[in-house]
This record gives structure tokens, C-alpha cells and sequence, in this order.
């Protein structure tokens, strides 16, 4: 156990997140998404929501300052009134530790096709619909 570290951060997570460069991608994807085959890397965080784990990871983890963007969403496919619940809790995380930040929404064929180039994929037991995201790290 480490002091000021969230127990939810696995030590292969850790790991992941320390040898993450400027620019790298972080998918962090819900119990649906197929994230064992999207990439080289996988850890899986089963058990844990996809809103708690990215606030622990963004206590660590700087978010591009240099993009639009550094948080991309999957766009529903039709079906929804409105953007998915869990999108709401995930800005609120998000503004929490660097306030301004945007998100960007592409289809989920566009999202799938961007995930296989990530450095790695978080599998969590997140549940709530369209709760897969990436976060695109930044500079201290």
C-alpha cells in the first residue's frame, strides 16, 4: 500500500500509467466492451466503475492541455433521448481535476479503430451505458 494512492490502482495499472507519455491514450472501457481484444495492453479492474477509476486515475494522471479534446466519448447509435447519464458524471470527475476540460463524441466504429492504437485498455465492471471513454495524457 502506498500513502495518497488510491487502492483502486492496481500495480500493473500503475505501472501503465508511469510508462504513458505525452499524447498516449487510456481506454478505460465498461463491462461490454471488448477490451481483451483492442489492444497489446489490457488490465482488468473488474469490479470497479469506470467513473471511480477515472477519479483515481486523473489524481495522477495530466490530461492534454494541447488538444481539444483530451476526452473521447463513444457516440450512441440512436435509441437515446440525449447524451447517456454516465457522461454527466464523468465531466463533473473530469472538471474536478483540471477544470475546462472538453469531450468529444465519434462513432463507435471510429472509437473501436482508435482504441486498438491506445497503449492500453482498462476492463471495468462499469455497467451504465456508453460509459467507455479515452483520456489522452498530458504534460505536468
Amino acid at each position: 500500500m502506498l500513502k495518497g494512492i488510491s487502492p483502486l490502482l492496481t500495480p500493473e495499472l500503475l505501472k501503465i500509467l508511469a510508462e504513458m507519455g505525452h499524447g498516449d491514450e487510456l481506454v478505460i472501457g465498461d463491462l461490454n466492451f471488448p477490451a481483451q481484444s483492442m489492444g497489446q495492453r489490457c488490465v482488468r479492474c473488474d469490479g470497479h466503475g469506470g467513473a471511480e477509476l477515472l477519479d483515481a486515475i486523473l489524481q495522477l494522471f495530466p490530461l492534454d492541455q494541447y488538444v481539444p479534446a483530451p476526452v473521447t466519448v463513444m457516440d450512441p447509435q440512436g435509441g437515446l433521448d440525449g447524451d447517456p447519464p454516465i457522461w454527466a458524471v464523468l465531466d463533473e470527475i473530469c472538471q474536478k481535476h483540471q477544470p475546462g476540460v472538453k469531450f468529444e463524441k465519434i462513432g463507435r466504429f471510429d472509437f473501436y479503430d482508435r482504441a486498438k492504437k491506445a497503449y492500453a485498455t482498462v476492463a471495468t465492471g462499469e455497467n451504465a451505458l456508453y460509459a467507455c471513454f479515452i483520456i489522452k495524457k498530458g504534460c505536468l
